[in-house]
């Protein structure tokens, strides 16, 4: 199965892509209607796409004491369905685990109707690179494959140039999320991608949480074989884009017009800064980004997307001092908040 057109048009012209939170009960129950609201609110806020099952919704979804993958992946299709969205849209769904695992995984998000995976290697430290390279193989032949090159401190790993030249070549992967958090990793995936006779096929995105901004206005050249060849960050699937979402649409679409244009303004040197910023909040990079994903959840408590800030896992909370960072970061930077949309969006819910 591959892409339609307008989807892959949308793939390498550069989509808004957030990764989906998991909502939950202060008892750690899955919350239905507030999982299905915050896919209402992603699809009002102009996302082009959504990523389901992935970091950000948690990978414990998928152990028996949970068993909540399937349910994710099918409320959110189910919202995305209701919605009747006339503009093309990407539904992309987590999938990792060893080989047999991501092949169940991949096949049942095409049953579902899912159009891409995002296909993680984390927690397979003792697969080999070449046999990572084989499971991906496997993954493709059912749904085109988004790469993922995971940030070490929550779970990634470090992978060789050579690793992604050979993953660029397998037929199907269409696009990579860099998320390394690292420059230099970033660099080798783009020097590869562009080596690989398949470059012009293969979108790249940033995942670098702390250099969003700044990745989506790089464009690199790399000499190959003694020519150029350009490579451009073109869009971002990315936690951060789960929370202050309308307003990030907005900026991220400004962003890709000046960049259509060539003309970049130096405020987004500032306003990269002021997210970043706003990320290390968030993400709590203080502690090693222990907070994470406590904190995506908290700031949508606060503006009552989600009931708290709950996640599966007891030891996934709230750091020392994050929630002073989040205080400060809101005081801050109120022109990067979309508290107003919500409160809107939260009124129109009341009366559905």
């Amino acid at each position: 199965m591959t892409l339609s057109h307008e989807l892959k048009a949308l793939l390498h012209e550069g989509a808004f892509i957030p990764a989906h939170p998991l909502a939950l009960t202060h008892d750690k129950q899955l919350d239905e209607l507030a999982q299905r609201r915050l896919t209402r609110y992603y699809l009002e806020a102009g996302v082009g796409g959504i990523a389901v099952g992935v970091h950000t919704t948690q990978f414990e979804i998928r152990d028996p004491a949970f068993n909540l993958y399937e349910t994710v992946l099918r409320l959110a299709m189910e919202e995305v369905k209701q919605a009747k969205i006339e503009r093309p849209f990407l539904k992309i769904a987590g999938v990792c685990g060893e080989k047999d695992q991501a092949i169940a995984e991949v096949k049942l998000a095409k049953e579902i109707g899912y159009d891409m995976v995002l296909l993680s290697n984390g927690g397979l430290n003792d697969y080999s690179e070449s046999e990572l390279l084989e499971r991906t193989v496997e993954v493709a032949k059912e749904l085109p494959v988004f790469g993922f090159y995971l940030q070490p401190a929550v779970g990634g790993r470090v992978f060789s140039y050579n690793f992604w030249e050979q993953f660029a070549s397998i037929p199907n992967v269409m696009a990579i999320k860099v998320a390394p958090f690292n420059r230099y990793l970033t660099l080798d995936v783009i020097r590869a991608v562009c080596a690989s006779p398949r470059t012009e096929e293969i979108a790249i995105y940033t995942g670098n949480d702390d250099n969003i901004i700044a990745d989506l206005l790089t464009s690199y050249n790399i000499e190959i074989d003694g020519k150029k060849v350009s490579k451009q960050i073109v869009g971002g699937l990315l936690g951060h884009w789960s929370v202050w979402t309308h307003t990030a649409v907005k900026l991220f679409e400004q962003l890709k017009l000046d960049r259509r244009h060539d003309q970049v303004d130096k405020k987004w040197f500032s306003v990269a800064q002021d997210v970043t910023d706003c990320n290390s909040a968030f993400f709590d990079s203080k502690n090693d980004f222990k907070g994470s994903i406590a904190g995506i959840n908290e700031v949508l408590a606060r503006q009552g997307l989600l009931k708290g800030n709950w996640c599966l896992m007891d030891h996934e909370v709230l750091s020392k001092n994050q929630s002073e960072e989040i205080d400060r970061v809101y005081a801050t930077y109120p022109e990067l908040h979309d508290d107003e949309f919500v409160k809107s969006f939260l009124m129109k819910e009341s009366v559905r």
